[in-house]
């Protein structure tokens, strides 16, 4: 079987607040050394795809940084590979990205002129590890249209995610977008399986004239009218752009064992770029309790239920606690963090002290305060 991947990264994750004026939230750094698509692009990977194409918009320079040529994910080959898909101007077209179907549509003669039988459509900010296969060999056995990734809605706010309800045969014959009132049973986790043929059918009768969102749009009208089914995963998901709780939220969730297990499994290993840095250093001063501290740290502070990025300098007397900080940031001497988002190169000055309380304070890139 051969797939086409598409990842649909061009959203800004405007609940981020400043962690995402200069990023898109497919590109927000997770667990100390990873970012957001890393999840999405190595699950695609390890199902066997060898051809994934990035549908990027919102201020992709970080985000292309760190995929390159696609080397830690195999894909820099001669036959598929990494593909960056972004707008651009031409005879025909002048016009960014006006819905997630108008984003593929944009970019149709990749699926036009590629051998792949199917599409697996993902997005690039969601958190989870799966294995696709037993997915496609369902999408088969159940000669469905489309297949549809679900989870149980018991723990999510409804009003936040698309939601589904399901037949006896797991065919979905509602689906309805953040409705509070008549919520599904189930949420949409954002990843669609279908055939390369029907998908560029869809979008040649619709996006010309005039509708954009492949969930809006095209799914949800043909409810009805086409084999929708859904595919339920029981595992570890999050959309990290829901708001900045949910992102904090996130990594902490990684100071779970459990949590930590199933998202990094040996037999299904997450990639991401690597950098050549030190092991993390804990001097005579330091103590780390409960936390990730990612290589090149040096902490000679103390640490507590927080998540490091590389290369964070944490010195004496400094106390950081509940908080997660990003790569190159310095806590200096007598400083004092609790429930605080650092981005990247942000430096604390010595003896300051910052507490957030309903949601965690941010601190923007290189701010020095």
């Amino acid at each position: 079987m051969k797939v086409l991947g598409l990842i649909l990264a061009g959203q800004k994750g405007e609940n981020l607040g400043k962690l995402t004026n200069r990023r898109a939230s497919a590109a927000m750094p997770v667990a100390g050394k990873y970012r957001a698509i890393d999840f999405t692009l190595s699950n695609m990977v390890r199902a066997g795809i060898r051809k994934v194409g990035v549908l990027t918009q919102y201020n992709p320079r970080s985000l292309m940084d760190h995929l390159g040529s696609g080397r830690e994910w195999d894909l820099d080959r001669k036959n598929g590979g990494l593909y960056i898909l972004q707008p651009y101007v031409s005879e025909t077209s002048q016009l960014w990205y006006r819905g997630t179907a108008d984003a593929i549509h944009q970019n149709i003669t990749v699926l036009r002129r590629g051998e792949e039988d199917y599409v697996l459509i993902g997005s690039g900010d969601h958190i989870y590890n799966i294995d696709f296969t037993p997915l496609f060999k369902y999408h088969l056995a159940t000669a469905a249209d489309i297949t549809i990734l679900t989870k149980s809605s018991a723990g999510y706010d409804p009003a936040m995610y698309g939601t589904v309800k399901v037949n006896e045969n797991n065919r979905i014959t509602y689906f309805v977008e953040k409705d509070k009132e008549n919520p599904g049973d189930m949420i949409n986790l954002g990843v669609y399986f279908m055939n390369k043929k029907l998908m560029m059918d869809i979008l040649y009768s619709t996006v010309p004239n005039g509708k954009y969102d492949l969930v809006k749009d095209i799914i949800i009208p043909n409810i009805n009218s086409l084999n929708i089914m859904s595919y339920e995963f029981s595992g570890y998901w999050r959309n990290i752009k829901k708001s900045l709780i949910e992102y904090k939220k996130v990594n902490m969730d990684m100071l779970n064992p459990d949590i930590l297990n199933e998202l990094f499994p040996p037999q299904r290993k997450i990639y991401t770029k690597l950098k050549d840095l030190a092991p993390p250093k804990i001097t005579s001063t330091g103590s780390v309790t409960s936390s990730i501290i990612a290589d090149g740290c040096i902490i000679s502070g103390r640490v507590t239920n927080s998540v490091l990025f590389r290369n964070v300098n944490v010195k004496a007397g400094a106390y950081v606690e509940d908080s997660v900080i990003m790569e190159g940031s310095v806590i200096e001497e007598g400083a004092k963090l609790v429930n605080c988002i650092l981005d990247k190169n942000v430096t604390i000055r010595s003896e300051k002290s910052y507490i957030g309380y309903e949601e965690p304070l941010v601190f923007e890139k290189w701010q020095v305060v």
